[in-house]
Parts: structure tokens; C-alpha cells; sequence
């Protein structure tokens, strides 16, 4: 009570009608203030009024005297005579004016036309006003608005001496200089006003002060409404209130107070000690007058919290006040309310813990994690063994495997991680995959089922003190992937039925995470398997070059990154690098054609810009073919690089569309980047690519990669082209193997986030002694030294048993330019692994093959190149063809 009382006295208290009402004081200030105010503004009023009335009236008479003055001065009617009354009578107007104290006097005509005038430019216009009356002989006086403003002006005639009027004469004074008086008067009157204001607020303030102090600081309606409002408030609430005198008396108990401690009616005025009703720690409290904030104590059946505080804080009489609150049925609401909140704050962690990644072992872990130990002491997910592999499970809850063990410790008996179980139809875990529903088994030692499984495990896990158990099915839908298990030990309460809908929450939310890792995990290994069948499996053994190579997909998904090693006629080798935008099966299978592409024109032979203009047509294509079958279908880009090796002149052709620049280490460890010209991605069209030709040093490595290596979101690409600078450099006589995994350490510790292609090329050189060229005459008898030379090259090879069919194919390739090409022919021979013929001539007209029919004398030669030869071909060069031929070596 005496903390409501204190609320009143502290803070305004609003009236019956919610507004804030005025003191006496005030009251009687607001009076003060009004009567003022009246007074003021009626003084000021009647001011106004009376000085403008005075003003006009004296503005009036000076006017008229003036004219009269002048109309009647001697020299006006002579001045009037004249040619020019104006350059008479001016000079003497404004002296009169000016002397006279008035704005203007002005003489005119009988027809109104002005002699003068303050502003001489006014001189000889109308007169503004009446002057109809002073023409009649009488004097008129009226308000206009003139050249000069607002004026008060009076208008007299001018007689001649027959009494006739043959001039007007009219002088006056401008408004504002009548007003002018009343305006310096009103200051002395609002300087009365504000000092009577002053001394009324002084006055007030003093009688407003000493009200407060009488009422402490209550005004009227307050006190009225304390008064009339204490005893509704003091026996409506529903605390109990006790007012406790220093010794110890009841003073005061309200209505609630008096049911929750059973008061006798006679309670007031008795001391503490002497009611029956309360237990000596509630005396005890309420006699001691110490400060208690929510102590419980009990009365009868029921737990009471006490407050209690000092009644004197704010002056008044001393003694305690308390407050009993009922708090037995809020706090079994209060423990009911914490333990859904706890388990509220149990299914949010979930949202957040579970499902972090597409990985359906790591979810199933954080769904055991998340649960443990605050829903359950262990927990173990067991999913079918197909979901691991992102298959469809079966339906049975046969060959399932624990996937998920977490528990409050590591030395209980449960099945290991990892272990293949057969569930027994009898079990809980069984009947919950079979049916979708929950099973709850509040006592495990009392079984039968679950003990059938496994006697001696189950035996050993209900001595380890595991006695409750939940199991509840992985659906998602429509699908059961597994059963998540939940077991209880330290806690000695077992499950109960509303754990159940907890443990379905948890598992339904990690279910449809598992579902969609496994769903995931189904299509990335699809798309790594499609992309891993089109990239090389194993690289083709050739001579030029030492070729080492990494693929490493990504993360999240696959890519369309590729490269491939091409052996190509005369021991060249090519070597490709390239990446299709996009992720997923369609960059994959989008990859796969490009590579089958790129390997059907380099049969053809063309030279790095001619292969990539050849992509960049196809590209288009199937863009083209994606928008006609899908509209709106995203344009599908590629980059590549194309670079041919030639082991015998050591020289290397290059282009690019749209690639990251090749690296070079140099035999002596240096690493450089060469300036080769960055044509647009494929699929763009429109510019032309352009091959750059690098002479290459025997033992300089070449490397190719995709941007999956360089670029990072956490770093420039600048950065990541530099950190490959470092791990390439100072190792000139590291395999390229080595190399390969140098740079993947190097700028890829951990998994990439995009795909990444890497090639490693070291180059070779054949000797020149395994090289013989020749200048063949344009003549066909030049044949048969040329069968001479080749023969005996043949056998200081050691390859003697090839010469006839080399002779052969030698022949009939020479005859050939010699007949059907031009000047100059020229012949190489070159050993390597197969034993290589090849016969230039100037021409671009390329031979084919055809079958001669019986009777034809010709047409048999390619033929039989074809038939003895391994392989043989056409390539086109700046001068023109070149024709080859491989046989094997014995």
C-alpha cells in the first residue's frame, strides 16, 4: 500500500477523464493571466480607435486650413494669369508644404489638370479625386489612393474677383503619417501589460509553492481520486497486501491477503506472532521489516512469493508493507513452460546444425550431435546401405548401416560405427521401418523383441545402464532411408509419449536432408562418372614429350574442364586444355563434344587457329540447338587452348580462346609466361584466333590448366598466377609428376570449389641422326636415286627388312607430286616409334584414294600406300601439302 501511496506523491496521476488537470494555483494564475490579457488588448483597442478618430479629424482640419491658406495667398491669381502658372506656383507649393507640415499641395485647373505637384512628373495630369463639389464653390474632403499612397486630402476653390472659381487648390497628408503617433504610443502600453503579467506569475508562483509543499505535491483531483479509489485498489488486486506496523502489528490486510493466509475477521490490530495461519518463517519475515524480493514461503497447501520494503522511503510513518503472490499452480506452468522451451530451442539448433552440407554421413552425425545430451544419452542413425551410395533403400531393414554413433561417452556397448546390422523383425527398429511410425520402448529390460537381436550385446548395454530407447524412421518423401535411434541412461526418468513428437521433429527435419544429400550424391556421381568416361584414361605413348596430368572435380559438383594428349603424323604431339562453362551433367556432356571435336580435327591436321575457329563454329551450333529447344536456355561458352609440339624442330604452335596463358619453366628453373595473343571464348564468334610460335629448349616443362587453379573468391587471380610462379620455379629437373603435385599443395590444400585441369608437359628432341631430308628433282627419273638414298639410309638404321615396302610407298608418293603437284618436292624420313615417309611438293590439290577397276592402268598407288602402310594422310603447310606415310617398326 504504502508503494501505491508513493506512486501518487512521485507522479502525476491522470484524472477521471485521462487529462492532466490544473493546481489551484494554477488556476489562479491562468485568471491572472486572462484578466490581463484583457485588459491589454482593450486598452490597446480603445487607443487605436480614439487616436485614429483624433488623427483624422486633425488631418482633416490641417488639410483644409492649407488650402484654404494657399487659395487665398496674393500672387495665386496672378500666377494663374501667366503662360506657365506651373514654373510660378511649383516653387511656391512645396515652400508651403514643407512649412505647413503636410505631404502635398497641388494646384489645378477648372478641368483637374495639376500646375504642381511633389513629383514634378505628375505636373499637368488629372487630379486623382473629387472635385466636382469644390467647383461648386464648397470644400470637400475625402480618402484616395494617390500617386503618394493612401491620403487624407481637402479640396478648396479659387475665386477671382467677380467670385467666380477658375482654380482648386487641394493639400493633405499621407495615412501612415497619421498612424505614426498611434504606433510610438502602443510599446508603453504593452510594457504595463507584461509588468502586471509578471507580477500576477511572481504572485502565483509563490502560492503554488506553498500548496505543494502542503500537499505534497498533490493536486486536488489527485488526492480526490487517491481517496475515493483506495479501498477498490487495495481489496481488487489479486496480490495480498499487509501493512505491518514497527511492532510488529497488522495494520492493514486486503482482501486476497486475508484468503491466502485464512485471517480470522479480527486480524487488524493483532501482533504477527499471534495469527495461526502463518509458519514461523513467514513471522519470522514479516516481523524482521527486512527487504525480501520474491521469497518463497509456504502457507498451508500453498507457495507464496513475498516482497517486502520499507513504508518511510518517501516520508512516510515507518513500517513494512508486503505482497503475497500465489505462485503454486505458475510454477508447475512455469515447469511445463521451460521444458517447451528448451526443446523449442532444441528443434532451432537442428534447423541450424543439421543439413550443413550435401553429405549424408555428415548430416546423419550432426543429427546425432544435435541430440545429444539434451534430448538423449546416445543416439545412433542407421541408414540402408544403398542411401550411402545414393541409391534407393530397400525395403526391409535388412543391410543397414550404422552411419552415426554420438553419446554422452565412448565405452558403451552399441554397435560399432560402420557395422552392417540385420534387423530382426521383432525389433523396434524393424517394426518402425516396416510401418513409418515411431517406436517407443520405455523399459529395455523388459524386451523380448529387442533382447532377440543380439542376447549377449543387449545384455551388456542394459548392465552399462541404458534403459529407455526411441526409434524413429528416416522418411522422407514418401521414402524410409533408415532409423535414427535415441537412447537414455544418465537420465532416470524414461521416455515418454511426448518425447515421441520431439524425436519425429528432429528425424523429420534431418531426414529431408539426408534424402536430398543422397539425391545429390546419386547425380554427382553420375556426373564425375559420365565426366571421368569422356576425359583420357590413359595417355597415348608417344616420343615427344613426357606428359603427367591431374583432374580434380569439385566440391559441389562437376565441371566441363578437360584435356587430352594428341599424337599427330611425324612424331608431333597435341596437347589441349579446356573449360565449358557451367556445372552439372550438361557441362559434362557438353565437355564430351568438344573433346570428341577436338580430336576429329586434329586428324584433319590444321594448325591451333583453324581447330579453334573450327570449335568456336561448333560451340555456336550448340547454342543455337539450346535455344531452339529450350527458350530461354543459357548460352553454354567454352575456353580452350590448342598447342602442337614438334620434337624435331623443337617448335611449339599455340592459340587460345579465352585460356588462361600456359606456363613455361626453362631448364634453368626459371618460369615465364608467354605473351600468347587471348582470343574471345568460344561460342562468341566474329574474331579470328592467332597461333604464336615458341622455339622450346629440350627439358622445358609446359604447363596447361583451367581458372579452377589460379582463381579463388578469397584472392586475386594476380595472387593465385603467382603463387603457381612459385611452385614451378627452381625445379627445372622435377618430373613432371612431381611437378603435379607440387602445384596442387601448392595453391589447392583442401577440396576446390571449381573443377581444375592440370598438364604437365616436359619436351624431347629426336636426334638429328634420326632425321634424313632430301631435295628430289622435278624430274621422274630423280625416282630411283631417291629408292637408292632411302635404302641405304634404311640400312645404316639397321632397318634393312623395311626398305622394299619403303621403297614402295617412296615411289608411289614421288611419282605422285611429281605428276599431279609442283616444284619443289621434297622427301624426310624420320625413326621414332613407327618409321615415317614424308613427300612435300608445292601444290595444295590433295590426292585420294580410290579403287581402279580391271582394265585401268592407273589409280593403284595410293592404294597400295594404304595397304602397306600403317597409317598415311595429307597436311596442308604455307607452301603447300605435305604426304605421309608410318610403317612399323619390326
Amino acid at each position: 500500500m504504502v508503494k501505491l501511496f508513493g506512486r501518487f506523491r512521485s507522479s502525476p496521476v491522470r484524472s477521471l477523464t485521462d487529462k492532466h488537470p490544473r493546481s489551484v494555483a494554477g488556476q489562479v494564475f491562468a485568471l491572472q493571466v486572462a484578466v490581463v490579457v484583457l485588459l491589454v488588448a482593450t486598452a490597446v483597442l480603445a487607443l487605436v480607435l480614439q487616436s485614429r478618430l483624433d488623427s483624422s479629424r486633425e488631418a482633416k482640419n490641417r488639410s483644409i486650413a492649407v488650402a484654404e491658406t494657399f487659395a487665398h495667398s496674393p500672387g495665386v491669381l496672378a500666377a494663374l494669369k501667366t503662360p506657365d502658372p506651373s514654373k510660378v506656383l511649383q516653387p511656391l507649393t512645396e515652400a508651403g508644404r514643407k512649412a505647413a507640415g503636410v505631404d502635398f499641395i497641388v494646384v489645378m485647373d477648372t478641368k483637374g489638370i495639376r500646375y504642381t505637384h511633389p513629383k514634378p512628373d505628375r505636373i499637368g495630369k488629372r487630379f486623382v479625386g473629387t472635385i466636382e463639389p469644390s467647383l461648386a464653390g464648397h470644400v470637400y474632403t475625402e480618402s484616395v489612393h494617390g500617386p503618394l499612397g493612401h491620403e487624407v486630402q481637402a479640396t478648396v476653390p479659387i475665386f477671382d474677383n467677380k467670385g467666380k472659381v477658375v482654380a482648386l487648390v487641394s493639400a493633405g497628408l499621407k495615412v501612415k503619417n497619421v498612424t505614426s503617433v498611434v504606433n510610438r504610443q502602443l510599446p508603453i502600453i504593452f510594457g504595463a501589460g507584461a509588468a502586471a503579467l509578471a507580477l500576477a506569475t511572481g504572485g502565483t508562483a509563490l502560492v503554488a509553492r506553498r500548496l505543494r509543499r502542503q500537499t505534497h505535491r498533490l493536486g486536488p483531483a489527485e488526492m480526490t481520486r487517491m481517496y475515493e479509489h483506495h479501498d477498490a485498489v487495495l481489496h481488487s488486486v489479486r496480490e495480498g497486501v499487509l501493512i505491518v506496523g514497527t511492532e510488529g502489528q497488522l495494520l492493514l490486510a486486503n482482501d486476497e491477503a486475508r484468503r491466502l493466509l485464512e485471517l480470522p475477521p479480527d486480524a487488524e490490530g493483532r501482533h504477527i506472532s499471534e495469527l495461526p495461519s502463518l509458519d514461523p518463517p513467514t513471522v519470522e519475515l514479516l516481523v524482521s521489516g527486512r527487504v525480501a524480493t520474491d521469497e518463497v514461503h509456504l502457507a498451508g497447501e500453498r507457495l507464496l512469493a513475498v516482497n517486502q520494503r520499507p513504508t518511510d522511503r518517501h516520508g512516510g510513518p515507518k513500517g513494512t508493507v508486503a505482497t503475497l503472490r500465489d505462485s503454486t499452480e505458475l510454477r508447475a506452468l512455469y515447469g511445463r513452460a521451460e521444458t517447451a522451451r528448451e526443446r523449442l530451442r532444441l528443434l532451432y539448433d537442428a534447423g541450424l546444425g543439421i543439413g550443413t552440407t550435401l553429405d549424408v554421413v555428415r548430416t546423419a552425425e550432426e543429427l546425432a550431435k544435435v541430440a545429444v545430451p539434451r534430448f538423449a544419452d546416445f543416439v545412433t542413425v542407421d541408414l540402408a546401405d544403398p542411401v550411402l551410395r545414393g541409391e534407393e533403400p530397400a525395403g526391409t531393414a535388412t543391410d543397414m548401416r550404422r552411419t552415426a554413433v554420438h553419446g554422452i561417452r565412448d565405452d558403451h556397448p552399441l554397435y560399432e560405427l560402420d557395422r552392417l546390422i540385420d534387423f530382426l523383425p521383432s525389433t523396434p527398429q524393424a517394426r518402425g521401418f516396416g510401418s513409418g511410425r515411431p517406436e517407443l520402448v520405455p523399459e529395455l529390460s523388459a524386451a523380448p523383441g529387442w533382447h532377440a537381436q543380439d542376447p549377449e550385446r543387449t545384455q551388456m548395454i542394459v548392465e552399462y545402464g541404458i534403459h529407455s530407447l526411441i526409434t524413429v524412421p528416416l522418411q522422407a518423401r514418401g521414402v524410409i532411408l533408415g532409423v535414427a535411434n535415441f537412447w537414455r541412461s544418465e537420465k532416470p526418468q524414461p521416455f515418454e509419449e511426448d518425447d515421441l513428437s520431439l524425436a519425429e521433429e528432429l528425424v523429420a527435419r534431418a531426414a529431408v536432408s539426408i534424402d536430398n544429400a543422397r539425391r545429390y550424391t546419386r547425380e554427382h556421381t553420375l556426373a564425375v562418372a559420365l565426366q571421368r568416361s569422356l576425359l583420357p584414361r590413359a595417355l597415348p605413348e608417344q616420343s615427344a614429350l613426357e606428359v603427367a596430368h591431374r583432374y580434380l572435380p569439385a566440391l559441389s559438383g562437376v565441371s566441363g574442364d578437360w584435356f587430352d594428349v594428341i599424337p599427330l603424323p611425324g612424331s608431333r604431339v597435341a596437347l589441349v586444355v579446356g573449360d565449358v562453362v557451367g556445372h552439372g551433367l550438361h557441362a559434362a556432356a557438353t565437355m564430351g563434344r568438344l573433346r570428341t571435336a577436338v580430336h576429329n580435327f586434329s586428324t584433319l591436321d590444321l594448325p591451333p587457329d583453324e581447330i579453334l575457329s573450327h570449335l568456336d563454329d561448333l560451340v555456336g551450333r550448340i547454342d543455337q540447338e539450346e535455344v531452339e529447344a529450350a527458350a530461354g536456355a543459357g548460352v553454354t561458352g567454352a575456353t580452350c587452348l590448342y598447342a602442337i609440339y614438334d620434337p624435331v624442330s623443337r617448335h611449339c604452335a599455340m592459340a587460345r580462346a579465352g585460356h588462361p596463358v600456359p606456363a613455361l619453366v626453362h631448364p634453368d628453373g626459371s618460369v615465364s609466361f608467354p605473351d600468347l595473343p587471348a582470343g574471345p571464348p568460344l561460342g562468341l564468334g566474329g574474331m579470328p584466333f592467332e597461333t604464336a610460335e615458341l622455339e622450346l629448349a629440350e627439358g622445358t616443362q609446359l604447363v596447361l590448366y583451367t581458372d579452377g587453379l589460379i582463381e579463388d573468391r578469397t584472392r586475386d587471380i594476380d595472387v593465385g598466377i603467382e603463387l603457381l610462379r612459385q611452385a614451378l620455379a627452381s625445379h627445372p629437373d622435377r618430373s613432371p609428376e612431381e611437378s603435379c603435385q607440387a602445384v596442387l599443395d601448392e595453391l589447392l590444400p583442401g577440396r576446390p570449389k571449381d573443377d581444375v585441369a592440370l598438364l604437365i608437359a616436359r619436351t624431347r628432341a629426336i636426334p638429328p641422326d634420326h632425321v634424313a631430308n632430301w631435295d628430289v628433282p622435278f624430274d621422274p627419273a630423280a625416282v630411283a636415286g631417291m629408292r637408292a638414298a632411302v635404302a641405304e639410309k634404311l640400312d645404316d638404321w639397321g632397318l634393312s627388312e623395311l626398305a622394299f615396302a619403303m621403297e614402295l610407298v617412296l615411289s608411289e608418293l614421288i611419282t605422285n607430286a611429281l605428276r599431279y603437284g609442283s616444284a619443289p618436292v621434297t622427301v624426310r624420313l624420320l625413326r621414332d616409334r613407327t618409321l615415317t615417309c614424308e613427300v612435300a611438293d608445292g601444290s595444295s590439290t590433295s590426292p585420294h584414294l580410290r579403287y581402279a577397276a580391271t582394265m585401268d592402268e592407273g589409280g593403284r598407288g595410293l592404294f597400295l600406300v594404304a595397304q602397306m602402310a600403317e597409317r598415311w594422310g595429307t597436311r596442308y603447310t604455307p607452301q603447300g601439302k605435305v604426304i605421309w606415310a608410318e610403317l612399323s617398326l619390326p
